[in-house]
């Protein structure tokens, strides 16, 4: 954007995050790899995006789709193997995309060599210290040695066999139990990471998207938690698992690496909700950019986006750093869906969009979001999340939201693969939302989102790191950008409104009688 130019490039980026399972298959076994993500830069570079964020590529053994490493410096050859990815960097860096993957520093997977010699070794014994191994409490140490639960349901612990064979010690699992937690006072555990992050940064990653960031550091001697109430897939601020003051050290040391090659962005995984102790994670000398999952988390209703938006900018503004905006991801779920469904959700998305983009800092698109993708209801059978077997299927999990890309044809699997039999189901109703399709469509999600990109990049009233709310009619939001003049409405009543002064720059729906519909938003040049 003209104004940023001095500005590192992630504070205004459009970063687009693909879930490489699901976005383009080359070899035809159903799954998404790294060629198919090269072959499908073009696609990328005309969307207009800046970067791209890449879920978990390092070996695993796909107990959670990535998220149990067993190699971080590897590439997993289900996705293509090291070459692939050297190849896309280099590709994509071609191209001017800048390309971060994810780096899971709070557990490996029990795959991991460590953990193998961990489970080889002696109670006490060093390698073991390397995780959390506990005795049991009660009789025999028949039972866990806490009360933590998994945030993917039931307990957090597992009980091994010694390597004699008698019932031995447990071990601490915060997600599945093939995701031992690490021990982060162990030395040999952020020694190992640097190696990790130094070694994608001289192969020219441009960063790291660093998942659960606010969960590394546990409290001394484990306590129980007193927190009555664990839901799966959530946690509160109050939970010892998660946000104990120690995970700062780790940032700080992990800042220190990152500092040696200059451009390099850490966006933390955070979820904090006190705005205070959410922007201790946002420090100088720590995470560049930190999740706020607020704006993805509020209903479309006006008072509520209004409280997401401006809690934010608020918790940034602490530590004065960059915002970030996101409306959905691969835990979060899509959007459409959320709003409603069907025409309405489209309709409320596509004025989310507007809303998200008109906002100052980084915006991150999860794939699919410029298709206008619903959520998925798959049946029983083909559900994959580890917390549907973990809850006892009582949570479906978020593969509903993790669902192939619709590239092209008229049945699945819609040229995201050679093969009929893709990893999640394709529902045969995507045939009028492939890329194909809305590509030669001038009023579909996807030439609308690629107009926003283009003028959220080429126009100066884009410009300006704050924004003020302006009087707006009930169950309605108005905003200008301050430096720039861009102003944003966004009407979720069910009337018509009037448009604020100023030149119509775009808006999410047709106008009715020179009015905003219900369920839209609009961008104008300010009058002021």
């Amino acid at each position: 954007m003209p104004g940023h130019k001095t500005q590192p490039w992630w504070s205004t980026a459009v970063f687009y995050q693909v879930y490489p399972r699901s976005f383009a298959d080359s070899n035809g076994d159903g799954v998404g790899d790294l060629d198919g993500l090269m072959a499908r830069l073009g696609y990328l570079e005309l969307l207009g995006v800046d970067a791209l964020w890449i879920n978990p590529i390092t070996v695993s053994p796909m107990a959670d789709h990535g998220y149990d490493v067993a190699d971080p410096r590897d590439i997993d050859p289900l996705f293509g193997g090291l070459a692939a990815f050297e190849r896309l960097i280099a590709a994509a860096h071609q191209r001017g995309i800048k390309v971060t993957m994810d780096v899971v520093p709070n557990h490996t997977s029990s795959a991991h060599p460590w953990f193998q010699a961990a489970l080889a070794a002696a109670p006490g014994s060093a390698t073991r210290d390397r995780y959390f191994f506990r005795d049991g409490a009660g009789p025999d140490g028949l039972l866990p040695p806490n009360n933590w639960e998994s945030v993917f349901g039931g307990p957090a612990w597992t009980r091994v066999d010694e390597p004699d064979g008698t019932p031995g010690q447990w071990y601490l699992h915060l997600f599945d139990a093939e995701q031992p937690d690490l021990n982060w006072d162990h030395p040999d555990v952020f020694d190992d990471f640097e190696k990790t992050l130094r070694f994608w940064l001289e192969r020219g990653v441009d960063g790291f998207r660093i998942d659960v960031a606010h969960g590394m550091a546990k409290p001394p001697g484990l306590p129980d938690s007193q927190v009555n109430e664990i839901r799966v897939l959530h946690h509160t601020d109050d939970d010892p698992r998660f946000n104990h003051p120690s995970v700062h050290a780790i940032h700080r040391n992990i800042r220190t690496v990152v500092n040696d090659y200059p451009g390099a962005v850490t966006v933390g995984e955070v979820w904090v909700t006190d705005n205070a102790r959410w922007a201790e994670y946002l420090r100088s000398d720590e995470l560049h950019l930190g999740f706020n999952f607020r704006l993805a988390q509020a209903d479309f209703d006006a008072a509520a986006i209004h409280d997401a938006v401006q809690n934010s900018l608020t918790a940034t503004s602490i530590e004065n750093a960059i915002p970030t905006w996101t409306l959905a991801n691969h835990d979060v779920g899509r959007e459409v869906t959320r709003y409603g469904g069907g025409d309405k959700g489209l309709r409320r998305a596509r004025a989310m969009a507007m809303l998200m983009l008109a906002l100052p800092g980084a915006v991150f698109i999860y794939n699919g979001q410029e298709l206008g993708l619903p959520d998925v209801d798959l049946p029983d059978a083909a559900l994959q999340d580890p917390t549907w077997e973990r809850s006892g299927h009582t949570e479906r999990g978020r593969d509903r939201c993790r669902v192939p890309i619709p590239w092209s044809g008229v049945a699945p699997p819609f040229g995201f693969s050679a093969s009929a039999d893709t990893w999640l189901p394709i529902p045969t109703d995507w045939a009028a939302l492939t890329v194909e399709k809305q590509r030669t469509d001038a009023d579909s999600t996807l030439s609308f989102f690629h107009q926003m990109l283009e003028l959220r990049r080429e126009r100066a009233e884009f410009d300006g790191s704050g924004i003020e709310w302006l009087t707006a009619p009930r169950d309605a939001l108005i905003f200008r950008r301050r430096g720039g003049g861009l102003v944003c409405a966004l009407n979720a009543s069910d009337r018509a409104m009037e448009l604020p002064a100023g030149e119509l720059m775009l808006a999410s729906a047709p106008l009715v009688g020179g009015q905003l519909p219900p369920d839209a938003a609009a961008w104008l040049v300010s009058a002021h």
